[in-house]
């Protein structure tokens, strides 16, 4: 059987979008999908939702919300999908299951998430649920507040990495700034993030607030299909390999300063693709938190355990690195609404290995990687994709 293809996308700008309801972000990001793929609704089998929700909102049952945002889904299989910050991957490769079984052929994902709808301490409440609330559902200053003890203890253990946070959250929102759907297209500068200010205060531990993804609302789709299309109005894209591996949730049971999880993610997930590190040309993955950004190039093996900050203050990531990561602007300046964040960042890399990213355009990029991770490295998941 064929790779699955991405053949579509579709995706709204993140931020703080009061005058959206649910129905509408659906709309606005799966319509620009179907239409790119060059299919209408009624040329779907199936419908994969993502939506962390935990109490954002009071309606549940996502995947219902389909077929109001779009009626003539009406009579399509759909289903919701939720795991924490990897929500939207978790719908992906269920989408891509559906697919290889041969069940379905053309399947639509939709991400999405609405998490301006509380008081800035609720939205943290809500967001701890995706902890072990056992033993951290008390963490001060909410899911921050779980990073920010990974980033004191990592500092304890290999000396204070103030320089190498600034440099990734300087460099995202550098990059941010290219991306016409990014929650903040703002150029902060090193000096901004290495410094706390009344604008920049500490948040948890040594993070400040350039070093936390930004709290937004938003939707990404994508139409996956067995084979590519022919009447497509975009270049598809497909896989070569697809990696979950997952980790224990009670951070008591780890070691904090490693993502185990995700670095077994990312050697089965090349080891599956049948290429190295090196053969990559860019990658997007799941800068929650600048600290989470340094563990993963340690995860993918850019540098050993403890020495994640001479990648970032060698340039190795920045858009005219070796391994440019976050061209994007990343979930730092792009945003992150749960549910759509694992499609976003593979709608993001679609749009580069099809050569239509426009100024975040990395050039000749034929082979992308994809990380997005549920919790702290919790559920990790892998693509590495290429282009068709």
């Amino acid at each position: 059987m064929q790779a699955p293809h991405i053949i579509g996308w579709g995706h709204t700008p993140f931020g703080k979008l009061d005058s959206m309801d649910l129905e509408m972000l659906l709309r606005a990001a799966a319509l620009p999908a179907l239409q790119s793929a060059g299919i209408e609704a009624k040329d779907v089998d199936g419908v994969f939702v993502g939506t962390f929700n935990a109490g954002f909102v009071p309606q549940d049952f996502g995947a219902s919300l389909a077929a109001v945002a779009i009626p003539e889904l009406r009579f399509t299989p759909a289903v919701r999908m939720e795991n924490a910050c990897a929500t939207g991957s978790a719908a992906i490769w269920a989408a891509l299951d559906a697919l290889q079984s041969g069940r379905m052929k053309r399947v639509l994902v939709i991400g999405f998430e609405k998490m301006n709808t509380l008081p800035n301490a609720q939205i943290g409440e809500v967001l701890l649920k995706c902890s072990y609330v056992k033993e951290e559902g008390g963490t001060r200053g909410g899911f921050a507040g779980v990073f920010g003890e990974i980033a004191t203890e990592y500092f304890a253990r290999f000396g204070d990495q103030s320089d190498a946070l600034a440099a990734i959250a300087a460099k995202n929102h550098r990059n941010g700034v290219d991306n016409p759907y990014a929650h903040m297209k703002r150029d902060l500068g090193f000096d901004f993030c290495r410094h706390p200010s009344e604008k920049n205060p500490f948040v948890a531990g040594p993070l400040k607030r350039s070093d936390c993804s930004l709290v937004s609302d938003g939707a990404a789709a994508m139409v996956l299909s067995t084979e590519a299309v022919a009447h497509a109005s975009v270049p598809a894209v497909r896989w070569k390999s697809r990696t979950q591996v997952n980790d224990f949730l009670p951070l008591s049971r780890r070691d904090r300063t490693r993502f185990e999880g995700a670095a077994k993610a990312w050697a089965q997930g090349l080891d599956a693709a049948g290429v190295q590190l090196g053969d990559i040309d860019v990658v997007e993955t799941h800068d929650c938190f600048t600290i989470a950004e340094l563990l993963e190039y340690e995860a993918m093996g850019l540098a050993p355990h403890g020495q994640g900050a001479r990648v970032i203050l060698e340039g190795v990531t920045s858009k005219d690195g070796t391994l440019p990561v976050n061209p994007s602007g990343g979930l730092k300046s792009r945003g992150h609404p749960i549910g759509a964040t694992g499609v976003s960042l593979h709608v993001m890399m679609a749009m580069q290995l099809a050569g239509q990213a426009g100024a975040m355009q990395i050039p000749d990029a034929r082979l992308g990687a994809v990380f997005n991770m549920g919790g702290a490295a919790v559920a990790n998941y892998l693509s590495v994709l290429e282009a068709a």
